[in-house]
């Protein structure tokens, strides 16, 4: 069950307010994925912004790895920003746990509440910059 906890582990839900979260709370659901699940087909559309709770998985594109993700780490955020196919496969490693919100609830969030929408979004502007720097860190390292 979701509750206000995991939403404060998410960094996407930073700043916002006990009462925030609660009009969120209910837009959220669960999944859960055994070891070797595919979650995200690269290629295939996808319209679920995801937070992984607990587990880890890797991000491929192209069958080459590109990266690893595990608990507090968020994916699903470029197909939901452009809503183009998947640019990359997701692929559970261990048992995983993530927390999802669909584009379309996004968007009742924008209709209804634009200061929720606009610190969501700012929250995962920054992830975004975070995930950006640290590959382009590895970049120059492994050059």
């Amino acid at each position: 069950m979701l509750n206000q906890n995991n939403l404060r582990k998410c960094s996407l839900f930073g700043g916002l307010t006990e009462e925030q979260i609660e009009k969120i709370l209910p837009l959220m659901e669960t999944e859960k994925y055994p070891p070797g699940t595919e979650i995200i087909a690269e290629g295939n559309p996808n319209d679920r912004l995801r937070f992984i709770l607990e587990g880890r998985v890797t991000v491929s594109k192209n069958e080459v790895l590109l990266m690893n993700f595990s608990e507090g780490d968020v994916f699903g955020e470029m197909e939901v920003l452009e809503i183009m196919p998947s640019a990359a496969s997701i692929k559970t490693l261990s048992p995983v746990t993530v927390m999802c919100i669909s584009n379309h609830a996004l968007h009742d969030i924008y209709k209804t509440d634009i200061q929720i929408f606009a610190m969501i979004i700012m929250n995962l502007a920054r992830d975004l910059s975070r995930r950006l720097r640290r590959m382009n860190e590895r970049a120059t390292q492994s050059s």
